[in-house]
């Protein structure tokens, strides 16, 4: 039993580079203009998703929020919805956001 208790599992998400999008983002803001997070993020979702993962939570409402701040209301909306269904905890945030985009 002490033994099963020390064993490694599998990560829950497949991370990719959303950290490190995060990270150029708020560090280094010339590194990571939006076009290139949304293509690097774009190629994370589809890679996770073809390799049976799970995209970890955030992702879709940063490209959500990436898409939004390019004008793209309608990719906007799309990704604040599928985070929304995908974690189910976010809605009353998701919500909110949707909210104010129809505001706009």
């Amino acid at each position: 039993m002490l033994v099963a208790g020390c064993a490694e599992s599998a990560p829950r998400y497949r991370w990719g580079d959303y950290e490190s999008v995060l990270y150029d983002m708020y560090i280094r803001p010339g590194k990571a203009d939006p076009a290139t997070q949304i293509a690097r993020l774009t190629e994370d979702i589809t890679r996770t998703q073809a390799e049976g993962q799970i995209v970890p939570p955030g992702v879709h409402a940063h490209l959500g929020y990436l898409y939004y701040g390019q004008g793209q209301l309608d990719a906007a909306y799309e990704q604040f919805v599928a985070e929304k269904t995908l974690f189910p905890e976010s809605t009353h945030f998701i919500d909110g956001v949707l909210a104010r985009m129809k505001k706009k």
